[in-house]
């Protein structure tokens, strides 16, 4: 991880993880996940001099968007989702954001796909398809870097949730078996919610994959 930067914000009633991936020599940066508090984000770019690129959603529920549309447009910044979840961000009963009170419509500027290779702020990230939490969730992976941002797909001891619309324990067991457990054992996951944790140890200790 020699070049990339980590800061981890917590934010929202959900303590959702909002991600800065930096580049330390440039300070470009990308947002993964801005789900609330979008002006102390802002105060926080500032406060180290980042230049925002792109935000980067794992999943459209309202707990990782909220946030989305003011720094889209304090940064002029583009947002990309997984395809499969392109019309749940454009739907507050879908996205759930009216379970916050909210009535959250956002439109993607990229829909990705599985295995679509970007480069953002000087770092190749790789598009891993999971579906499962949601219809179009997925994680980031940055080989080089030896991270994944999983999002609501692995947690620490854990995997997401099913149970909203769109969601399928079966898939999501196939998701994190036939992409995330082929990672190698060193790969560092930031989830989307609760501490870090890597791949070889949830390989070895967490009950819904052994």
């Amino acid at each position: 991880m020699g070049a990339l930067e980590i800061k981890t914000y917590p934010v929202g009633m959900l303590s959702t993880n909002c991600y800065f991936l930096i580049r330390k020599d440039t300070r470009q940066t990308v947002i993964i996940d801005p789900g609330a508090d979008a002006e102390r984000l802002k105060v926080k770019i500032e406060e180290q001099q980042l230049e925002p690129q792109a935000i980067l959603l794992t999943h459209a529920h309202a707990d990782h968007i909220m946030g989305v549309e003011y720094l889209k447009n304090a940064y002029q910044i583009p947002v990309y989702i997984h395809e499969a979840d392109s019309e749940t961000l454009r739907y507050a009963d879908r996205n759930l954001s009216v379970m916050f009170g909210a009535d959250i419509s956002l439109k993607a500027d990229v829909c990705l796909k599985d295995q679509q290779e970007l480069t953002l702020a000087g770092f190749e990230i790789r598009v891993l398809f999971t579906p499962g939490h949601t219809a179009g969730g997925c994680c980031y992976y940055l080989p080089q870097e030896h991270a994944l941002m999983s999002g609501d797909t692995l947690f620490y001891d854990s995997i997401g949730r099913t149970d909203f619309p769109g969601g399928s324990m079966s898939e999501l067991l196939r998701s994190v078996g036939d992409k995330l457990m082929t990672l190698p054992d060193e790969t560092d996951v930031y989830p989307g919610h609760g501490e870090p944790t890597t791949i070889g140890r949830e390989r070895e200790y967490n009950a819904w994959i052994r």
